[in-house]
């Protein structure tokens, strides 16, 4: 039996990672590893998750993932994430990366990557989640944008 569940802000699902690099987050350059930065994407991706549906969530699809800048040993990586688009069951995170030198306090945009979950009940099948809120103009087209996300990619996976 489905009951009517809520609708929540953007900011309600707003979480901030932040982690020191350290030796062996990197290669033998001091460059830490894309798929270090992957993982800790991933997870500040399902904690918004988590906080927005209140269940434990899946990752189904990571977007392209590019980086514009490198993390270095040292560096405070820093990841903000945030639900901007809900579905039926799926939910998508933006998770945007900051590499911070602590000593100036100087940060640089890494990358930003969306990713989809889907939320899962107490049995492992799809839960329904909350619809998502926008209280600003902003928010607005963050949600316009993520929906047309979502829709490339149910079309992409029509076409095979």
């Amino acid at each position: 039996m489905s009951h009517i569940l809520s609708p929540k802000p953007m900011r309600a699902s707003r979480i901030t990672i932040s982690q020191l690099m350290q030796p062996e987050h990197a290669n033998h350059h001091g460059n830490v590893h894309g798929g270090w930065i992957m993982k800790l994407v991933d997870e500040a991706g399902a904690l918004a998750c988590m906080r927005h549906a209140q269940h434990r969530v899946v990752t189904v699809a990571i977007d392209q993932m590019t980086f514009q800048q490198p993390i270095h040993i040292g560096d405070l990586i820093i990841l903000n994430a945030e639900i901007a688009y809900t579905g039926r069951t799926s939910l998508e995170a933006e998770v945007k990366v900051l590499a911070e030198n602590p000593l100036t306090g100087e940060q640089v945009h890494t990358n930003t990557a969306y990713l989809v979950y889907v939320a899962l009940d107490e049995n492992g099948n799809a839960a329904e989640v909350p619809c998502l809120l926008a209280e600003t103009p902003d928010e607005e087209k963050r949600m316009k944008e993520a929906d047309e996300r979502q829709k490339r990619r149910l079309a992409q996976k029509h076409k095979k």
